[in-house]
């Protein structure tokens, strides 16, 4: 647990508090890893490093497991891929039309992903 939260780096609200792993700002209603500052996630994205989040906002790495959120369809496959699958070791990748997921799914072969579509399991 920590001391003295650090102040929101969206609101620079300085009574921020901790619950489970995040911190949470009151004023603004923002949550964010105490490790991963705003600022550094943003300075991050302006050095050219891409930061790639999943449908409810977490942050992505090379080698994460993620479960499917809604139903793809699978072009040339009678059944596509269902809710709830999980596809494990992914590589991020700038992909074609927002496809920034590369993996295999089980079934299913290699293919490509939007992190849209997908939550960090």
């Amino acid at each position: 647990m920590l001391e003295n939260p650090p102040p929101c780096p969206k609101c620079s609200c300085e009574y921020t508090y901790e619950m489970n792993a995040l911190v949470v700002c009151p004023e603004c209603a923002h949550e964010w890893a105490p490790g991963e500052a705003g600022e550094a996630g943003e300075a991050g994205a302006q050095d050219g490093g891409r930061v790639v989040r999943d449908a409810v906002g977490n942050v992505l790495r090379d080698g994460d497991s993620v479960v499917v959120v809604k139903a793809l369809k699978v072009k040339g496959s009678p059944s596509g891929i269902k809710a709830g699958t999980k596809v494990r070791n992914i590589r991020l990748v700038d992909g074609v039309d927002g496809h920034d997921i590369d993996c295999k799914v089980d079934g299913f072969g290699a293919m490509q992903l939007k992190s849209s579509v997908v939550k960090k399991a």
